[in-house]
């Protein structure tokens, strides 16, 4: 009778948690409206190093990788018309943190990642922002903890990227200036 309590218990500890699984590429890129930018940086962006990220381990809990985070800024770029292999200017990007609950019934997840600018013909860095995103997952987005807390982070992902274009939007860059419309 023992045992079945304890296989209970854990069929039970599975079910509701479950193993860990990163956040996935396709669901951390940005779909939604497109935006205008300055003539300068379409198709002129390249994606340097992306780094920060943490990979996920199955037994512990739910990741953002650099690997699926550059995939998602880059296929973000490609979308907005701004990415180039051959740009003028080179995105880096660092995942500075993600706070992410350690149980709950809604995880919030917030991504902290700061998103470097910089002309490769000279060097200069001509933005550099840190975007902060939150996003929360519900239990009514996914029954097992495991799945609601990368779905926060893919969310939160997401709006960072989403973060980032706004900001690029906003970039004026021309031969002598370079400023964000406020």
């Amino acid at each position: 009778m023992k045992l079945v309590k304890l296989l209970g218990v854990a069929f039970l500890c599975t079910y509701l948690w479950g193993c860990a699984s990163g956040a996935k590429m396709q669901n951390m890129v940005y779909q939604g409206d497109q935006k205008e930018y300055s003539e300068e940086i379409q198709n002129n962006l390249n994606l340097g190093e992306v780094a920060g990220g943490k990979k996920t381990n199955p037994a512990w809990t739910s990741q953002i990788g650099n690997e699926s985070f550059a995939g998602a800024v880059k296929e973000s770029l490609k979308l907005q018309g701004l990415y180039s292999e051959t740009g003028k200017y080179r995105l880096e990007v660092q995942m500075l943190k993600v706070e992410q609950p350690f149980i709950g019934i809604d995880f919030k997840v917030t991504t902290h990642v700061q998103y470097k600018l910089i002309n490769i013909a000279t060097g200069d860095v001509v933005f550099d922002e840190t975007i902060v995103a939150p996003y929360t997952a519900g239990f009514g987005d996914a029954v097992i903890a495991a799945t609601r807390l990368r779905l926060a982070n893919e969310g939160s992902g997401k709006e960072n990227i989403a973060g980032l274009l706004s900001k690029l939007s906003e970039l004026n860059i021309g031969s002598e200036e370079v400023s964000l419309h406020q």
